[in-house]
This record gives structure tokens, C-alpha cells and sequence, in this order.
């Protein structure tokens, strides 16, 4: 008997509710506390085309799907032809034998034929519930609290929905327990009451986004960013913010800019696509040192790419987007909790020190569900920098690109009584004025540069970096962003197979923590950097930043998320 520990996929067509059939249930897991993560996997159709949620639940922490399934909930024919192969042995598939055209084909697998149409129908539900039924037949096999998923239903639907959506569940739980008296070999036992929360990374932005003061958002719908723009619409009249869905990506850079010249905290969030468009404003914002918060969800691409699925190459074009020389911050979140209170940083850094920040984020950490405590706000208090409201009180006139030793100038917002506020995205004098002076245009772009010494020091007292596992290891793994829970997870492999691994996460990509991450470097015995990209950007990188080369690398650009198995694997075959 494998007791609290499984891996579960659900898979169908668009507008079978796969997503949230698969939220619905790990929801019902997290309850009973047990521990979740939650991948989705969606092809760029309304309707149609394969779809299928990835849930891992276990008794202790998990960080990410697992490499094989368990038990496969199969909604159409197309969902068994996929991922059979992927079951382990003895896995089971709970499908609809009366609408199947055809069964799994392995002789290993335990198969649960459930009615699921009929059922349905039975109940006089719209065809949409099969999925219902079929977690309550998960629930059975699994020897779960049915309790707990009809909690959760009550929670998550209207009365009248809830109630037939209950007897759907109730529906398949019996079946399964009437038809079938041979135990699954898996069971999921209620451990304690759960009080965590679970969320996606673009649900973790939004908040962190509110608490951080964020009160002007605006934003052009683009995969997987466009989960952000719904989360801060839903919250508008919460919170006193205006969020607004503009008519293009360029459009909404223009728009935070306007805002946060005005005294606002605003931000934007794109893909790849839609920050190209975005880059000039991108510059803009850095010419007229105002400040903004930029979140860029990763996909592949160039062009379109795989619209709907995962990548890390963007990150050269982040450090270096739009023309000319000029400071930036570029934040990569790896889970939830960084989502949140980086966010909530970003807002700080781009306010005090006047400069644009990028929060480089991807498909993968930003649907997928993460199980998290609750977050603490309080952790960071709002700095707004040298910001002026209400009345100038200077002995000279008002200059907005005074020229300071620490480059950071004094911002006064339109209105403030006794300043003249100007704002130029060309080439300016101290008070904004245009100049093509080359002493003045000499002088500006040092003081825009003064910041860095600033802003290293104000970083070094926060974790740029952040090392797990001993200090001391066979193999130290080099990673950033939504590759951190698969990494974690294949550490735990590598333990099993007598390899010590420990894992160096760099939090803060621009400006590259190099004296922290050399520090781990000098004490490594063998280093592999881990990617979603194919030309291993961040070796590249440590290249650039520390003139020294990595070990081996670990890459993969097939849109989709690296597995634990996939990296344990190919370290254990580089060692």
C-alpha cells in the first residue's frame, strides 16, 4: 500500500473544466492537509485539442509534478492514446467505458470503467459534470474523505450548482465503491486541518502588487500574463485602483508611465511579444527616471512561438531591452512566496532609486498551483524614496534631475506648490529642459549611473541568492526562476541514488550578485546550470559577470517544464 504520496492527471478536451476540475481537487487534498502542487497543460484552442492537469499530492512538501502518473482520469479517448505510456506499473485509469472507443491497452493497468455520461445525465447536470463524478471516483479509490471535496464545491459553487455538483461527486464515489472491491494500492488519509492557501504565481503578483501600494494597473491581454489582468480586475473597487485593459501592449507602458509621473505606484504585465512593443516606453521611463514595475511572463517564442506554454529565453532580452545605457532591476521569482514579496520589493527598489524593475517570470510558475502560508505584508514596509507631496520646501528652485551624489534626485509629483515639475524623454538639464550639451549629456548619465553603488548596497542586505541543501556537495546545481521546484525535488532523487547535490538560486539576475554566487562557485566540486532555454543564457551570463565557465548544463526548450527525473538523470549521467 503507497500511502500519501501520488501523482494524478485528469485530462480531456478545452471546456471539459480540466483546470479547475483539478483545483477543485487538490483543494479537497490541501484540506485534509496533505501537501499539493498543480501543473496545467492547455493547447492554444477554445475548444477541442488536449488539455490535461498534472496534480502531485504527498503527506510532506512537493515543488513540483512528478515524472509518471499514478492515476489517470481519462474524460475522451485522446487523453488514454497520450499518456498511458506515462502510467506506472499498475497505475490506474478511470474512464467512461460506455462512451469509450477504446480502452488502455497495457495489461499492467487497473482500469475503472465509471458512467460518467450517464450519470449525468441521471442527475439531469450539464454534460460538463462528468468531470465531478470522476473525482468522486477518485476520491473512492483513493479511500479519501468525501467530505472534504463536497466542502469544497459548497465553497466554490452557487447553491443550486453546488447541490448537484455534490450529488454528482457522491454519485461516482458510490459507483466505485459498489463495482470495485479490489483495493487501488494507493490510499490518501487525512493527516490534520489544512491552513494553507493555494494559489497561482500571477495570483501572488496581484497580491503583492496591493500590499506593495500598487494602485494603477494596465495591461493587454497576452498568455500566461493575462491571469494578472483578470486578478486586478476582480480587485479594483477592493482596493481604490484603476485597472485597465488597454488597446495595446504599447499603450499600456505609455499609460504606468503617465501614472507614475502623476505620484501613482503602476505596472504593467506581457510576454515576450508584447514587451517588444513595450521597449521604447521601457526606455522612456529610464530617460525621464520615472519609476515602474514591468512583469514579463515567459513563453517561447520568437514570434508567437507555443503561445500557451513555458520558456526561459528571454532573459538576454530583459537585461538588455530597449536603446542605450541605463540602470534596471530584473527580479526571477521561483515560487509563490517570491511572487508576492518580490513584488511588493520591486515597487520599493524602482520608487527609491528612480529606474524601471522587470519581474521575469514564465508560463510555468505563473498558472501552475503552488500550496502556501499565509503571506505577511507587514515583512515589508513601504519605502517611496525621495518623493515630494504636497509643497517643495527647497532653498533653490525645484530641479527634478538634480544632480546628487548619489544620483537620486528629489521627485516632486504635478501640483506640488512651489515646483515646476517637468519630465523629458529626451536628454535634459537638472531642472528637464532639452539639451544636446555634451558636458550636460556627459553629467546626466553619470548621475543615472551614481545610483548602482546605492543599489548594491541597499541589496546586499537582502537575499539575492538563496542556497538549499549542505554547503559542501558532490554537485551544485545553478538555476533561476520556475526551474527551482523541479530542482528541489530532483535533489531528493539524487540523495536517493548517493548523490549529494545542493542548489544555487539567483533571485536578482540585473544586478548580478556576483560576489555571492563566486563565493558558492569557489567552494563547488562540480557545477551544472539547469534552463528552459536552449543557448543556456545564464551560463553565458556568469561568463559575462565572473569571466569563469560552468561544468555542464541542462537544458530544454520544448515549451514544456523540466520533470525531477529529467534533471536527476542527466546529472547523475555528467557525474
Amino acid at each position: 500500500m503507497k500511502n500519501n504520496d501520488l501523482s494524478i492527471m485528469i485530462g480531456g478536451e478545452a471546456g471539459d473544466g480540466i483546470t479547475r476540475s483539478g483545483l477543485l481537487l487538490a483543494k479537497a487534498f490541501l484540506r485534509g492537509g496533505l501537501h499539493i502542487f498543480g501543473a496545467n497543460d492547455y493547447q492554444s484552442t477554445i475548444r477541442g485539442g488536449h488539455n490535461f492537469y498534472n496534480l502531485r499530492v504527498k503527506g510532506e512538501e512537493v515543488y513540483s509534478q512528478a515524472d509518471l502518473i499514478d492515476l489517470l482520469i481519462a474524460l475522451n479517448d485522446d487523453t488514454i492514446t497520450r499518456h498511458e505510456s506515462e502510467l506506472v506499473p499498475e497505475g490506474g485509469v478511470i474512464y467512461d467505458g460506455e462512451q469509450a472507443k477504446m480502452t488502455p491497452q497495457r495489461g499492467d493497468l487497473k482500469l475503472y470503467s465509471v458512467p460518467l455520461r450517464r450519470i449525468v445525465q441521471d442527475l439531469k447536470g450539464r454534460l460538463i459534470m462528468r468531470n465531478t463524478v470522476a473525482l468522486g471516483a477518485a476520491i473512492a479509490l483513493l479511500n479519501y474523505d468525501l467530505t472534504l471535496l463536497e466542502e469544497v464545491l459548497r465553497d466554490s459553487f452557487e447553491e443550486k450548482v453546488a447541490d448537484l455538483n455534490v450529488a454528482a461527486s457522491k454519485s461516482g464515489y458510490d459507483y466505485i465503491k459498489k463495482n470495485y472491491s479490489a483495493d487501488f494500492g494507493y490510499r490518501l488519509e487525512r493527516q490534520r486541518s489544512g491552513h494553507k492557501m493555494i494559489l497561482n504565481g500571477n495570483e501572488a503578483m496581484g497580491l503583492g502588487a496591493i500590499s506593495g501600494g500598487c494602485r494603477f494597473y494596465a495591461a493587454y491581454p497576452m498568455t500566461p500574463a493575462s491571469g494578472l489582468l483578470h486578478f486586478m480586475a476582480a480587485q479594483e473597487r477592493n482596493y481604490e485602483m484603476v485597472v485597465l485593459q488597454s488597446e495595446s501592449e504599447i499603450a499600456a507602458i505609455n499609460m504606468i508611465v503617465g501614472a507614475s509621473f502623476a505620484g501613482v505606484r503602476a505596472m504593467t504585465a506581457t510576454s515576450g511579444g508584447g514587451f517588444c512593443l513595450m521597449s521604447e516606453g521601457f526606455g522612456q521611463a529610464a530617460e525621464m527616471e520615472t519609476p515602474i514595475v514591468v512583469m514579463v511572463g515567459q513563453r517561447p517564442g520568437p514570434s508567437t512561438g507555443l503561445p500557451t506554454y513555458t520558456s526561459q529565453g528571454d532573459l538576454r532580452f530583459v537585461l538588455h531591452a530597449s536603446q542605450g545605457e541605463f540602470l534596471r532591476v530584473v527580479i526571477a521569482p521561483g515560487d509563490v512566496e517570491e511572487c508576492f514579496y518580490e513584488t511588493m520589493r520591486a515597487f520599493n527598489l524602482a520608487e527609491k532609486y528612480q529606474l524601471p524593475v522587470i519581474l521575469l517570470t514564465d508560463k510555468h510558475l505563473l498558472e501552475s498551483h503552488f500550496e502556501a502560508d499565509p503571506f505577511d505584508s507587514r515583512r515589508i514596509k513601504i519605502e517611496r524614496g525621495h518623493l515630494i507631496i504636497g509643497e517643495y520646501q527647497g532653498e533653490e528652485g525645484y530641479k527634478r534631475y538634480r544632480f546628487t551624489e548619489s544620483g537620486i534626485s528629489p521627485r516632486a509629483i504635478p501640483g506640488t506648490k512651489g515646483a515646476i515639475v517637468l519630465a523629458n524623454s529626451t536628454e535634459h538639464d537638472e531642472y528637464g529642459y532639452s539639451t544636446s550639451d555634451p558636458e550636460l549629456t556627459t553629467e546626466i548619465n553619470e548621475k543615472r549611473f551614481r545610483k548602482l553603488s546605492l543599489l548594491i548596497e541597499d541589496l546586499g542586505g537582502i537575499e539575492t541568492t538563496k542556497l538549499y541543501g549542505p554547503r559542501s556537495a558532490d554537485v551544485t546545481i545553478i538555476s533561476w526562476g520556475s526551474t527551482k521546484g523541479p530542482i528541489r525535488e530532483a535533489m531528493r532523487l539524487l540523495k536517493e541514488r548517493g548523490i549529494t547535490a545542493n542548489f544555487l538560486q539567483i533571485l536578482y539576475l540585473e544586478p548580478f550578485p556576483t560576489s555571492a554566487v563566486e563565493r558558492v562557485l569557489d567552494e563547488a566540486k562540480k557545477t551544472v546550470v539547469v534552463e528552459n532555454n536552449l543557448t543556456s543564457q545564464l551560463s553565458s551570463l556568469i561568463r559575462e559577470k565572473l569571466l569563469r565557465e560552468v561544468d555542464h548544463m541542462v537544458l530544454k526548450y520544448d515549451g514544456r517544464p523540466f520533470n525531477p527525473g529529467e534533471i536527476s538523470k542527466r546529472i547523475e549521467e555528467e557525474m
